[in-house]
């Protein structure tokens, strides 16, 4: 395309106003009204929603993180601990597991959650943490406090 003057040049705004409006469309495409397809209108409401759906993978991520620490919670609690004494214990014992992985032993592993709770127990005996001072200690649990040599 030949300009022939200044003023055609600013007047022809070319193919980039083209694909960045095209942009927005498609990211507006399922909007009810004018808002999928009045430009002014779209524009403003696509950024709403880029926003909120930002917000919307903050707040998964925290209802998760606390839907895991809940189950945990309550099956430490079948087993005579608390959260914060759970996770002690098995720090102490070099036990490093996540909660996501904790709250899937406790809701599909019962077993397994049970002996992990054994061992954070009987170390936390060993280690003098008051929130198990009452509870019995663990049978068939053998870690390296308890073996004497």
């Amino acid at each position: 395309m030949v300009f022939l003057g200044v003023q055609l040049f600013k007047r022809n705004k070319g193919p980039d106003e083209f694909w960045r409006k095209r942009q927005i469309f498609k990211l507006a495409a399922h909007f009810l009204g004018r808002r999928r397809n009045c430009y002014s209108l779209a524009i403003r409401g696509v950024h709403k929603a880029l926003l909120t759906s930002t917000k919307g993978r903050q707040l998964k991520k925290q209802d998760m993180k606390e839907l895991w620490e809940t189950r945990i919670d309550a099956a430490s609690q079948e087993h005579g601990l608390n959260l914060k004494t759970l996770f002690e214990g098995l720090t102490r014992c070099n036990i490093l597991l996540n909660r996501k992985s904790l709250a899937n032993l406790a809701v599909w592993e019962p077993r397994t959650f049970k002996s992990l709770s054994d061992i954070a127990c009987a170390k936390a005996k060993l280690g003098g943490i008051r929130d198990v001072a009452n509870n019995p200690m663990p049978e068939n649990i053998i870690i390296k406090g308890l073996v004497s040599k």
